[in-house]
């Protein structure tokens, strides 16, 4: 049939085959060391704004700049992470897709929630821990509340008239055990993320939250909501002055949350070595760490050890959950 052709259109109708051929057996060569060769996607379960948003973000454009291609932030918030998390789970295990997510998909969610589109652990291949990061205890400068002390006895004499946001899994659940330790009646309100939460705070819409410090910090800053206390046992480096929760009046109080990279299950070897090793080289530069701030404590390590995290936070999780008295959706 090609030689009926002029010779011009054989040549450009075989240039055209090949073209086609050479994106058929694309994927295939994508396992080694031509990747990348195009745009890697980040997905992240939470808007914009929020402080896992916001690491991608700083991690995305050094990584950029390390591969020399493109790489796009895609926020998916709803549902506690689990619409981010069954988007990356079912896209090519060809190392374009990367999930930069936290606590609440992968350990979370499956203590709060019978069922889920997408399985932690067999449907990811672990990357590297980004760091971790307490909660901050916030309330509306409105409140005569000044200390967790005050606000345990404001909530008390005042039962079930506190409202508290929460835009993770890792907000609210601290705030249900808060009650639960504290003996406290407060009343939960969900949002898709953390930044419309706070702003629902600022706005005094709601009076309390427990909040990622990456989120929480510019407006504890700009004094419109006020920190009270971190929920880690050693006080937040981005505010050494407050106090932990634990050491003001519940004993053993601790949450903590964190956030991780992640690719499909069956993403090549080679593809995870390169994306650990150049993520762990932008997380430990004092570049990154200067304009990421003290609201994160940093600890990049090997895919194994992110593994055997996530499967030891999937247990405490559920514990705490049981101990918080949760009722499981």
């Amino acid at each position: 049939m090609l030689s009926s052709l002029p010779t011009q259109r054989r040549w450009a109708l075989a240039a055209a085959l090949v073209l086609a051929a050479s994106h058929h057996v694309a994927p295939l060569a994508q396992t080694s060391s031509d990747w990348p060769s195009g745009p890697i996607r980040f997905i992240v379960p939470f808007p914009a704004g929020s402080g896992t948003d916001v690491n991608a973000r700083l991690i995305g454009e050094r990584l950029s700049a390390a591969l020399k291609v493109p790489v796009v932030v895609e926020n998916k918030p709803g549902a506690d992470g689990s619409i981010a998390a069954e988007a990356a789970a079912r896209s090519k295990p060809d190392g374009y897709t990367v999930f930069v997510t936290s606590n609440s998909t992968h350990a979370s969610n499956p203590a709060l929630r019978k069922k889920l589109p997408y399985d932690p652990v067999k449907d990811f291949a672990p990357v590297t821990l980004i760091g971790t990061a307490p909660l901050l205890v916030l309330v509306h400068p409105s409140l005569p509340i000044r200390s967790t002390g005050e606000l345990i006895a404001y909530a008390k004499a005042n039962p079930g008239k506190l409202n508290f946001s929460s835009g993770s899994a890792s907000s609210r659940v601290a705030g249900e055990m808060f009650k639960t330790m504290a003996g406290v009646d407060m009343t939960n309100v969900t949002y898709k993320g953390n930044p419309q939460a706070i702003a629902d705070l600022v706005a005094g819409q709601v009076q309390v939250m427990f909040c990622d410090a990456g989120t929480a910090m510019p407006q504890v800053s700009a004094g419109r909501v006020r920190a009270l206390a971190a929920t880690s046992l050693t006080r937040a480096s981005a505010l050494p002055e407050t106090p932990t929760v634990a050491e003001s009046g519940v004993p053993g109080f601790e949450m903590i949350a964190w956030t991780a990279v992640f690719v499909p299950a069956g993403t090549p070897e080679p593809i995870i070595t390169r994306l650990n090793a150049r993520i762990g080289e932008i997380l430990r530069s004092p570049e990154f760490r200067a304009k990421a701030g003290a609201t994160s404590d940093f600890a990049p390590g090997t895919p194994q050890q992110l593994g055997q995290f996530v499967n030891s936070e999937i247990d405490k999780w559920k514990r705490v959950v049981a101990q918080s008295k949760l009722e499981v959706e």
